[in-house]
């Protein structure tokens, strides 16, 4: 399968809009639900080229009643209703599919105001951008948000971003961090160390803080670190199986992962009965494809592998169509492409390379 992602307001009021993807020779729609805050360029679109979103949101209504009782609840859309529904009926109109994507842990607001149930690292700093999905109460929002997001809604299935642990790393505000430390202490500052998380170590939580401080402070590898992983990632795994156990069996669930154990959302998380793990291949490098391969050997044989690939900068769009013959040599059998509404006049034709190359040798492929 092939699909392009797009976001609401790339589709409302942009009568061309579903023409363009069919051109590009796309039948299915990967549509922002539930997403976190941001400022994206919408260089096609006839009223406006730029959308502001100041904060996580639900682009489908909150209803109170399937909220009653949560501390963590997502806010709506604030410029329209229900932008998801308006854009998925357009789509649909068209003779797209559309799937649900969602942004699980990655909520600024929640971390924010909630600070208790965000990632902390091992010197006691939050990061409001991360909620940790040990604690249930981070678990129950997001198997919430998952069942509000397909409930009566024209969907083939959902997909789940961000339902792992997020680190350090976070390209928001005017990040002023990028290079102050080595690849090995930023690992190490991206350790959840909040309450949730300490409990399920195996070792004591203020030896094993105290060791990790030593090791990013000299820069060093920790064997505490190694010892944590599993606990970092069995995390992961509880929030999945608690969205795809509130989905049920009828909803087709598509993840992103990686098989780098350190990964926010390893191959070893991913629960059985996802239908499709897609692996981040924005890079045009062809250790991407090696990734790709990794987690074709190391996930069950009915789970299909798929890569996400973007047109924009800095990648080289004639790079493109190569970028996906190695991917589809490596294994993936789904073709994500970032992004329908991101990419200006210049690049929209790399999206059709990209669906032609996916499509070359199909047959002989699977």
């Amino acid at each position: 399968m092939i699909t392009g992602h797009a976001y609401p307001w790339d589709v409302l009021g942009d009568p061309d809009f579903p023409a363009r993807v069919s051109d590009h020779g796309i039948s299915e729609v990967t549509l922002a639900c539930a997403y976190h805050a941001v400022r994206a360029a919408t260089p096609l679109h006839p009223s406006h080229q730029v959308i502001t979103a100041p904060t996580s949101a639900s682009y489908r209504p909150v209803r109170p009643e399937a909220w009653a009782g949560h501390r963590l609840v997502p806010v709506s859309w604030p410029d329209a209703p229900n932008p998801f529904d308006d854009a998925t009926a357009v789509l649909t109109g068209a003779g797209l599919g559309v799937t649900a994507w969602l942004v699980l842990t990655h909520n600024s607001r929640l971390g924010t105001d909630c600070p208790d149930v965000a990632v902390v690292n091992c010197f006691g700093d939050r990061y409001p951008h991360a909620l940790c999905p040990r604690w249930p109460e981070v678990q129950r929002y997001a198997a919430t948000l998952a069942v509000e997001a397909v409930r009566g809604a024209d969907v083939s299935g959902v997909l789940l971003e961000a339902w792992g642990q997020q680190g350090i790393a976070h390209a928001g505000m005017h990040d002023k961090t990028t290079g102050a430390w080595s690849p090995t202490a930023t690992r190490l500052l991206s350790i959840c160390c909040c309450t949730a998380c300490q409990q399920a170590w195996p070792l004591d939580p203020a030896q094993a803080m105290a060791e990790l401080r030593d090791a990013v402070r000299s820069h060093r590898e920790s064997a505490v670190a190694e010892e944590i992983r599993a606990t970092k990632a069995a995390g992961a795994a509880q929030l999945l199986s608690t969205v795809v156990d509130a989905l049920g069996p009828d909803i087709p669930v598509t993840v992103f992962t990686d098989p780098d154990p350190w990964s926010a959302t390893p191959v070893t998380a991913v629960d059985p009965r996802v239908t499709t793990a897609v692996v981040s291949a924005w890079s045009t490098d062809p250790a991407r494809a090696t990734a790709v391969a990794a987690a074709r050997a190391a996930l069950p044989p009915d789970i299909t592998v798929g890569a996400y690939v973007t047109v924009l900068p800095p990648v080289d769009p004639q790079t493109v169509p190569a970028h996906v013959q190695r991917l589809r040599a490596a294994g993936a059998r789904q073709l994500n492409l970032y992004h329908l509404g991101l990419a200006g006049t210049d690049r929209q034709w790399a999206l059709g390379a990209a669906v032609t190359a996916g499509q070359a040798g199909r047959e002989t492929a699977v």
